[in-house]
């Protein structure tokens, strides 16, 4: 029987782990390219040799996504698959579209093919949209497993963006481990909260591997997950964050209706800043779509170091990176709180980006006049400083998961902006994880 030839689309994530649990080792397919997209400096490169398995002795090659059609004809394509995250569903059409009309068959690979299945309890958090508050809920549950007595251990959604070889198993104990790893500003974002906290975080590439280090110190496995992506592991009890801030995107976006229909709880994050109708709107909306499901009301109250530090000042407010880039959100905690605490301006920062960061702003139109923390290697991170320093501004608002300062030299005076997750009402998460696990 000849193979099924196949590439598969993605933004280095969810399309390498596809390929571990599936495809890797699998005679009836051909894996003959990646496509990449999301990502900076990913495409050109490729999947390496020693995680692609004896079928690959080369290796496989990473295209950008545009050379898909030609791809497709070139080596008699017969499956397209879709394998990245935070997309609309008319995006998915549109690359449908595309593989269809140059021959291919178009690919969604669910759960049942793709979750590893672990010998500990899992409990996976994931989001109907980036930049719905999945962090700091993720901490929150941690919270509650440890005053539980549990051991918990954290496996973050993928962000390879160095050396494949080297990523593919990695564990964060400590800020030691973070150099060690030479991770990104995106990955300390997401890794140095659970740090600070006393959890493990374990991430990389190949996620089988990964699962079966971090359970032989674990009681509970917590899956951490990225973007909207759905889990990587079968969860026994999943928690999907929606946002009322963009009612209806929970209905919209792939696959965070997925992740909205399989859900056993919802968080409704911000529902202190977000419009009641909205609010209303959305709970409408799950309780339409996964009636069964349990509804956990919540706010994401903000706090700073020194509100007074803030008032009357002229401030450049620097914001998590990809919240504002491909989940196209204009601001976040930063602009909340520089009005809140009384900011006499929040100052524009695009005339002042050089670089990288100025591309930035012109891929991503909707970022508003926020600073985006992209650092997805060294030198974005040189133009990322050389444009906080460029602003005239008072004070740098910074609002990243992670204090900033600890790889941008800043010299203007600064002030953080922190958030975590207020449940209001019942039932909150403790209450649902007790019942569970307790």
């Amino acid at each position: 029987m000849p193979k099924d030839k196949v590439v598969i689309m993605g933004a280095a994530g969810r399309d390498f782990h596809n390929f571990n649990v599936y495809f890797r080792d699998n005679h009836a397919y051909q894996v003959v390219a990646f496509t990449a997209t999301q990502i900076p400096n990913i495409e050109g490169r490729v999947y390496p040799a020693a995680l692609a398995g004896s079928l690959y002795p080369q290796g496989i090659p990473i295209h950008p996504e545009s050379d898909l059609p030609m791809l497709i004809q070139q080596h008699e394509i017969t499956q397209v698959v879709f394998a990245y995250s935070d997309v609309s569903h008319e995006t998915v059409m549109h690359r449908a579209s595309v593989a269809l009309a140059a021959g291919a068959d178009f690919r969604l690979m669910g759960p049942r093919a793709t979750m590893v299945k672990s010998t500990k309890p899992v409990v996976a958090i994931c989001a109907v949209r980036t930049g719905s508050g999945k962090s700091q809920t993720t901490r929150a549950v941690a919270s509650a497993l440890q005053a539980m007595g549990k051991r918990v251990v954290a496996i973050r959604h993928p962000m390879p963006y160095g050396d494949l070889v080297k990523q593919a198993v990695q564990r964060f104990a400590t800020y030691d481990d973070l150099v060690k790893h030479e991770t990104t500003i995106e990955e300390r974002e997401e890794y140095e909260p659970h740090i600070a906290r006393g959890t493990i975080v374990y991430a990389g590439v190949d996620y089988e591997k990964i699962l079966r280090q971090a359970e032989t110190e674990a009681d509970i496995i917590l899956w951490d997950g990225g973007n909207n992506d759905f889990s990587f592991y079968q969860p026994d009890l999943l928690i999907v964050v929606a946002d009322p801030h963009r009612p209806g995107h929970e209905l919209t976006f792939h696959p965070g209706e997925t992740n909205l229909r399989m859900a056993d709880v919802v968080v409704i994050n911000k529902v202190d800043t977000a419009n009641a109708e909205n609010a209303n709107r959305v709970r409408a909306n799950i309780r339409a779509t996964n009636p069964n499901a349990a509804i956990v009301e919540a706010a994401s109250p903000i706090f700073v170091d020194d509100a007074a530090a803030i008032r009357g000042k002229r401030v450049l407010v620097v914001e998590d990176g990809p919240t504002l880039t491909h989940c196209g959100m204009a601001y976040g905690a930063g602009v909340v709180a520089a009005q809140k605490f009384g900011a006499s301006e929040i100052v524009d920062p695009r005339p002042y980006a050089v670089g990288s960061i100025k591309e930035t702003y012109n891929k991503y139109p909707t970022t508003g006049a926020v600073l985006p923390a992209m650092g997805y290697g060294d030198k974005q991170v040189q133009e990322l400083e050389a444009t906080i320093n460029a602003a005239p501004v008072d004070l740098v608002l910074i609002a990243t998961p992670i204090d900033l300062r600890r790889v941008v030299n800043i010299k203007h005076p600064t002030d953080r902006v922190r958030y975590e997750l207020q449940e209001i009402g019942q039932p909150t998460l403790a209450d649902i994880l007790k019942k569970k696990f307790g």
